[in-house]
C-alpha cells in the first residue's frame, strides 16, 4: 500500500519539474516562486515536524532547532568553500576560457554547478526520507499513512519544481537537471519500499528534518531569493514568493 501511494509522489514531482521547465522565459518569477515554496516547506512543514519528532533539549535548546542551525551553517560552509575554490582556480582564467566555462564548467554570474548538484542531491535525500515517512506511517496505521501520504504527495510538486530549478540555476546542463528530477521522483517510491525491511526511529527522522530544513532555508534566503530580485526587482516576483508560501500553508492545512 505504501509503495502504491508513493507513486503519487513520483508523478507529482515530475509535474513540478515540468512546470519549472516550461516557464524559463520568466526566470525571475520561477525563482521567486521557488524561494517561496522552499521557505514555506521549511517554516510550515519541515521544522514543525522536526520539533515534534525530535523534541529533546540539549542545554536548554530543542535538538531539532540545534540541527536546524547546524544545517544552515553547513550549507553556508559548503557554499563558501566552493566559492573560495572557484576564486583560487579562476583568478587567471582568460576570457575565452570563461566563455567555455559558461557552457558547463561554471554557471553564469560566477555560480558553481557543483552547488546546484549538491542542493539537488539534498532534495533527493529529502524525498527518500519522505518515502520512508510514508512507509513508517502505514506501519502505525492506515489512517496515519493516508494523512502523511497526502502531505508528501501535495508538497512533492514543490520538491520537483525546486530540484529542477536549483540544478539549472547554477549552470548545469538541462540533461543533468532532468536526471536529478527523475532521481527525486523515484526517491519516495524507493524510500516507501525500503520500510518493509526496517523501522525508522521517530527521533532520527526528526533530527534529519531539522538539519535539512536549515540547509534549505540557507539556499532560499542566501541564493534563490536574492537571485530572483537581482535583475527583476518587480512586484510580481514578490507576489510569486508570497504565493509559494501560501501554497505550502494551504497544503499543510489540508493535510492536517
Amino acid at each position: 500500500m505504501a509503495v502504491f501511494v508513493a507513486l503519487g509522489a513520483f508523478f507529482m514531482t515530475l509535474f513540478g519539474g515540468w512546470v519549472a521547465q516550461r516557464v524559463t522565459d520568466r526566470r525571475h518569477l520561477v525563482l521567486g516562486l521557488a524561494g517561496g515554496l522552499m521557505l514555506g516547506v521549511v517554516g510550515l512543514d519541515l521544522l514543525p515536524e522536526a520539533m515534534e519528532a525530535a523534541g529533546d533539549d540539549l542545554y536548554g535548546v530543542p535538538q531539532a532547532l540545534l540541527l536546524f542551525v547546524g544545517g544552515f551553517l553547513a550549507a553556508h560552509l559548503v557554499e563558501r568553500l566552493l566559492a573560495v575554490r572557484r576564486a583560487a582556480h579562476g583568478a587567471h582564467v582568460t576570457a575565452a576560457r570563461s566563455a567555455s566555462a559558461r557552457g558547463g564548467g561554471r554557471a553564469a554570474g560566477g555560480r558553481t554547478p557543483q552547488v546546484g548538484l549538491t542542493a539537488a542531491a539534498a532534495m533527493v535525500g529529502h524525498s527518500l526520507m519522505d518515502g520512508i515517512a510514508i512507509g513508517a506511517a502505514f506501519q502505525v496505521g492506515e489512517g496515519m499513512g493516508t494523512t502523511v501520504a497526502l502531505a508528501v504527495v501535495t508538497h512533492d510538486f514543490a520538491d520537483g519544481f525546486n530540484t529542477y530549478t536549483l540544478t539549472s540555476l547554477y549552470g548545469n546542463k538541462r540533461s543533468k537537471a532532468v536526471a536529478m528530477l527523475i532521481a527525486d521522483a523515484l526517491a519516495p517510491v524507493i524510500g516507501a519500499a525500503s520500510t518493509s525491511l526496517f523501522t525508522l526511529p521517530e527521533e532520527l527522522l526528526g533530527s534529519y528534518l531539522g538539519f535539512f530544513g536549515g540547509a534549505l532555508l540557507y539556499l532560499a534566503a542566501a541564493e534563490i531569493l536574492p537571485e530572483a530580485h537581482h535583475e527583476h526587482p518587480a512586484r510580481s516576483t514578490l507576489l510569486c514568493t508570497v504565493a509559494g508560501v501560501a501554497f505550502i500553508w494551504l497544503v499543510v492545512g489540508v493535510a492536517a
